[in-house]
């Protein structure tokens, strides 16, 4: 694909798509993961496999893709992270989801260490980043930006640079807000359907017919109707999100109503035992809450 050398720090769900994205598209990828059978799969498709995070450090680009904000600062800042090696990679781009002040500490540390930083993080699962429908919004320098686009088109057929900074996490933030609302109100309505004789499967392929039809409202339904809440996207996932969120709104001084709501619905889900089930497990909570049969 390039000349560039690539790492991939974080085999995950995601982050072994989107590296075997970048894999299929022939560019040259080392990987690294702290559970190392997670990275057989990209090893099977080519891919080199570091031992330690500081064998990533003499590639070009580096891609990171972590759970949290705490992760992101140790795989970069901590010790034997990617910016403490003697060599440093040109670009750090993660596409993670964290807090705008850890993006903000890990950009200044790799900037004192000459290392450019792009914050990248991506829209979709796992399944619709596989099919090619994800989103990524970026922000960092543009020329950066400019440098590594060719990588981060790959992975998504919507990439926008958002600015300078840190306003990528913002837009992320608002977005994972705004999945946990949509799901509130289509487990509240797919309920109250359902209490006047209505099968979910019969609401929900009308509302997928209708104008307020959307791929995601068409995946959230499927693990509705079918009580499946496999996770993409757990519920202590996007509880650390709505955190994130409801801090910078403290910060900004914006009031959110409707997100706080959501907020402390995600928590009674996971007070009910479903933590670590998808978010549309929202739907449980509804169910028990308007006296609808429990799931088996």
């Amino acid at each position: 694909m390039s000349n560039h050398s690539i790492g991939w720090l974080g085999t995950g769900r995601m982050g072994a798509v989107m590296a075997g994205m970048l894999l299929d598209s022939g560019a040259d990828v080392t990987v690294w993961n702290r559970t190392v059978a997670k990275t057989e799969p990209l090893a099977a498709k080519g891919a080199k496999v570091a031992g330690t995070v500081a064998e990533l450090a003499d590639r070009d680009i580096v891609f990171v893709m972590v759970s949290a904000s705490a992760d992101l600062i140790a795989v970069t800042k901590g010790d034997g992270g990617l910016l403490t090696a003697d060599q440093k990679p040109k670009v750090i781009v993660d596409c993670s989801t964290v807090s705008a002040e850890a993006s903000a500490e890990v950009r200044a540390a790799a900037e004192a260490a000459g290392v450019a930083f792009l914050a990248s993080p991506i829209s979709g699962n796992p399944h619709m980043v596989a099919e090619g429908r994800a989103a990524i919004v970026t922000s960092g320098p543009k020329e950066t930006f400019d440098e590594v686009r060719r990588y981060l088109d790959v992975m998504a057929p919507t990439v926008v640079w958002a600015g300078p900074g840190e306003e990528c996490r913002l837009v992320k933030i608002c977005h994972n807000l705004l999945l946990g609302m949509i799901t509130q109100a289509l487990v509240e309505v797919t309920a109250l359907a359902e209490k006047g004789g209505v099968t979910r499967a019969a609401f929900t392929d009308f509302i997928n017919g209708s104008v307020l039809g959307s791929t995601f409202i068409q995946h959230k339904s499927r693990a509705i109707v079918a009580r499946d809440y496999t996770p993409t996207f757990n519920n202590k996932m996007l509880r650390k999100d709505y955190d994130l969120g409801l801090g910078a709104a403290r910060t900004l001084e914006v009031p959110m109503p409707l997100s706080s709501m959501v907020h402390q619905l995600i928590q009674t889900a996971i007070g009910h035992g479903f933590a670590e089930e998808d978010y549309a497990a929202l739907y449980e909570v509804e169910a028990r809450a308007a006296g609808l049969p429990l799931r088996d």
